[in-house]
């Protein structure tokens, strides 16, 4: 005892046996469910069983009381609307203190020590409940329709609230429980029964219902409400409902197929289709009709394909009023199922398309597949024909038979898809075959042109040539070089000049007998009576005859021809663009193609060859060669011009029927859209524009070239030297001195010469055969390229010319003439050129006797403002080098300008 002391009064701790008890915890383990677990033993209870569960705690009654529960309940019923329930307002929160309000009593729910039950105001202990108070309540209790305690009216009222309880749910959150509790209050009975019946003849549902409408429609609410039991057991039960059920549907069925086969449309059929549509949606029956149809029984007694032809003429061809009387008697067949299907269906809209289908399925599909195999072998054209007008008498007969009135979109559709299935089995093949048949008819088209065309040159070429004799030319060989040599400048034998016969070595005969029975006369206009004998002339004939068929070469025939074959295999091939999907699509890019060809061979093989053609012909043209040819000068036009002008016309107007034709078919039919300008059809119609506009600008290059010449050849061959430098002497008193003046004479003409009206005259008229007929831009160029060709023509003119001062007042006349007439056209870059051209024409007017009118003149020569920087003053030197007296008057003038242009500087 001493140690332990002396260890206390060293400070050491006491030992304490209660330290390490004082020091643990008291856990007091009690063993619980997870409420996850709970819930999910919750779901799987039958409704009585859910509400017994409620009873024993008040954790467990919350549970149970969850509004979703009972909602997810009402949803496997397919009679909980969620748009509904939250228009109706209310909120969890809502639904939770209805929970808290609910009818249970709370003295039956198990808590930290029993409830006291109050009795007149005093606590009394606890009883045994009654049977009334152990039964569920909130419509949850069992209800047997034996039991004595229910009388006759309220088995009736629970009768006639079950044929309407589903349909009477409200969807409002916090009364699933409720709602729920109606439903199992009028079905459960009737469920319970089921389960335990052998057929549908023993079921209460058929004991206690008469009529077959109420029976269909307690079954229907019997196995909606099956799909809300959760409980083990419930995949058996709800095979069991199935069983019975389709005894009932099979025993409905055998009523509706003996209604059909006596035609009691009204009675029988009616009735139990609609008995099958409320059991079950009347799918049987529908089946039945659709099966056993009378006019898909009788489809023999429609025709067949061997009907379609035509033998009256006796070609015995397929006859597409044969075919559209084929669709008339199936729609008057189809009228006739179409009615009994609207006296008997609930579902009228629904049968009548399974209907259609059924018909496209088992009458059309077959039959359409023979006529179109029957028509190919026939011919392209018949094949063609038929299928488009099969689709459009498909399509007929759907709108106007199997298309109910203000059909939604989705009704619109199924029927299309009708169709689709009938015709996208051979859509490929009849598209294919569209689109080569109008390549082909295309093409035979431009090569029946092109060979007409050759065959009129070779018959012209033939006809000129016919009576040349190529040996006697060859020995003549230094006649013909010289002839050649000279062409471009000397006059050309007359195609009427004959030649004396020569003999021909080979076969003895002469030339004389050959013409005796000439080669026949194209029919080619302006071409002679009779063919010429020489080489160079018949040479001469055949060019001036290709120009003058330049209009020839195209042909508005042939584009209208094209644009008709165009317009007809679009016609037919856009009706498939209405079937939509892939189908439609296909049938679109198709119709592409065909107007792509279209493009193709009208601008390719047509316009674009035959402006080639124009112009390498308008390139030929040369107007020293074409005097003895009668059209070549015959009135104010240059007959190859104008024939191309006219062919800018044919191009323009073909042109125009390409765009009236894009606007009224493809756009029309929706083939493209207006704005879409990356597609192919408005790629193709641009380029060919395009095409038109260089091949157009290109010739009226070439043609510009062409009136130039033509210009340039009425300057040399109408221009009189006379006109710009008259012989008008003028003696003094005495007779010695002879001079030229422009004074005192009066007589002399001061109007424009013949050929300055003459070219203006051609100018203006082919000017004119462009305007509206070609764009404006294109018509602007080519008035400033003909203006400054026809300066640059005028002005070498003029270097060529010897003008005296009696003489300069017509050339001042013919250049104001052309001033005016270039002014017209309102071009200020052109209208200087020509006045400047105009005040050169004044250094002409002055006689130059005197030093004042010389040093006058050169004061006009050295003015460079004077000519807007049109000419040089060295230029205006050249100019006045053409004055008649320029030898006399040079060195002083000369002298003159050069002081004036020190001056000047």
């Amino acid at each position: 005892m001493a140690a332990p002391r002396k260890l206390a009064a060293k400070g050491l701790p006491k030992r304490d046996p209660l330290a390490a008890l004082r020091m643990s915890d008291m856990v007091i383990l009690k063993p619980y469910l997870p409420y996850e677990l709970i819930a999910q033993v919750i779901d799987h209870l039958n409704a009585a069983d859910m509400i017994r569960m409620a009873r024993v705690s008040r954790k467990m009654h919350e549970m149970v009381y969850e509004d979703a529960r009972w909602v997810q309940r009402l949803k496997r019923m397919g009679v909980w609307n969620d748009l509904e329930a939250r228009r109706t307002g209310g909120s969890q929160h809502a639904g939770s203190q209805m929970r808290r309000k609910s009818t249970i009593d709370q003295t039956l729910v198990n808590g930290k020590g029993r409830p006291e039950i109050v009795i007149n105001g005093h606590a009394a202990s606890p009883r045994k409940p009654s049977t009334s108070q152990t039964r569920a309540f909130d419509g949850f209790d069992t209800i047997s329709f034996s039991e004595p305690s229910l009388s006759q009216n309220q088995i009736a009222a629970i009768h006639d609230q079950a044929l309407t309880v589903l349909k009477e749910v409200e969807s409002v959150r916090g009364k699933a429980r409720q709602e729920y509790g109606k439903i199992y209050k009028c079905l459960q009975p009737y469920y319970a029964d089921a389960l335990r019946a052998i057929d549908y003849h023993s079921t209460a549902i058929f004991r206690q219902y008469s009529l077959p409408e109420h029976r269909a429609t307690i079954f229907s609410n019997v196995e909606t409400f099956a799909l809300s039991d959760l409980s083990p057991g419930s995949s058996a039960r709800g095979q069991q409902i199935d069983k019975l059920i389709k005894q009932f549907d099979s025993a409905a069925l055998l009523e509706f197929r003996q209604g059909y086969e006596y035609k009691d449309i009204r009675g029988r059929m009616k009735q139990y289709a609609q008995v099958m549509y409320i059991l079950n949606g009347g799918q049987s029956s529908v089946n039945l009709f659709l099966n056993d149809n009378r006019l898909i029984s009788r489809k023999s007694e429609l025709g067949s394909v061997s009907d379609c032809v035509d033998y009256s003429s006796g070609s015995g061809q397929l006859s597409l009023e044969r075919v559209n009387a084929y669709f008339d008697r199936l729609g008057d067949a189809y009228r006739q199922e179409s009615a009994i299907i609207k006296t008997v269906f609930p579902q009228t809209t629904e049968v009548s398309l399974l209907f259609l289908e059924q018909i496209g399925q088992e009458i059309l599909s077959p039959f359409l597949t023979a006529l179109f195999e029957d028509a190919r072998t026939r011919s392209t054209s018949i094949y063609l024909r038929v299928i488009s007008g099969s689709l459009h008498a498909t399509s007929k007969f759907v709108q106007d038979f199997a298309l109910p009135e203000n059909a939604d979109e989705d009704i619109i559709i199924r029927a299309s898809n009708v169709l689709v299935r009938l015709f996208a089995p051979h859509l490929q093949v009849y598209l294919d075959e569209e689109i080569a048949y109008f390549k082909q008819n295309a093409d035979r088209e431009t090569e029946r042109w092109d060979r007409n065309l050759a065959e009129q040159r070779s018959s012209t070429e033939n006809f000129l040539m016919s009576n040349v004799n190529r040996q006697a030319e060859k020995k003549d060989f230094m006649s013909s070089f010289k002839q050649v040599l000279m062409m471009p400048v000397s006059i050309l034998p007359s195609f009427t000049t004959t030649r004396p016969a020569v003999k021909r070595t080979e076969s003895g005969l002469d030339a004389s007998s050959r013409s005796m029975s000439p080669m026949p006369r194209p029919l080619t206009p302006n071409l002679p009576a009779e063919a010429p004998t020489d080489e160079l002339a018949a040479k001469a004939a055949l060019i001036s005859s290709q120009l003058d068929n330049i209009k020839g070469l195209l042909s508005i025939d042939v584009a209208l021809n094209l644009i008709h074959a165009a317009k007809s295999s679009l016609e037919r091939a856009a009706q498939f663009i209405a079937l939509g999907g892939p189908s439609g699509e296909i049938a679109r890019e198709k119709c592409s193609e065909i107007y792509l060809s279209l493009i193709s061979t009208l601008g390719d093989k047509h316009v674009r060859t035959g402006f080639d053609k124009a112009i390498e012909h308008l390139s030929l043209y040369n107007p020293r060669t074409q005097q003895e040819n009668p059209t070549a000068h015959t009135g104010p036009v240059v007959a190859p011009l104008t024939t191309f002008l006219e062919l800018v016309n044919v191009g323009d107007l073909t042109q125009q029927m390409l765009d009236v034709f894009y606007e009224q078919e493809i756009i029309a039919m929706s083939i493209v859209k207006r704005d879409d300008f990356i597609s192919a059809p408005v790629k193709a119609k641009k380029r060919f524009e395009h095409m038109l506009d260089e091949r157009v600008a290109s010739g009226l290059s070439k043609g510009i070239d062409v009136l130039m010449d033509e210009v340039e050849y009425l300057c040399a061959t109408e221009q009189l030297p006379t006109d710009y430098n008259p012989v008008t002497q003028i003696f003094d008193a005495d007779n010695t001195n002879k001079r030229s003046s422009i004074f005192g004479a009066a007589d002399i003409d001061v109007s424009p010469t013949k050929p300055c009206i003459h070219i203006i005259e051609i100018i203006k008229l082919h000017i004119g055969m462009l305007q509206g007929s070609t764009d404006k831009a294109l018509l602007d160029v080519f008035v400033q390229e003909v203006s400054q060709r026809l300066f640059q023509a005028l002005v070498k003119h003029i270097k060529r010319q010897r003008i005296s001062p009696l003489g300069a007042m017509r050339l001042l006349s013919d250049l104001t003439a052309y001033t005016s007439f270039i002014g017209s056209y309102r071009n200020p870059n052109l209208t200087v050129y020509f006045n400047a051209l105009r005040e050169v024409s004044q250094i002409f007017l002055f006689e130059g006797q005197t030093d004042r009118e010389l040093e006058e003149m050169s004061g006009i020569i050295a003015d460079a403002e004077r000519y807007r920087g049109v000419f040089t003053v060295e230029e205006v030197v050249e100019f006045a080098e053409r004055r008649s007296d320029w030898l006399v008057v040079r060195n002083k003038v000369e002298g003159k300008v050069r002081g004036d242009q020190c001056t000047v500087m």
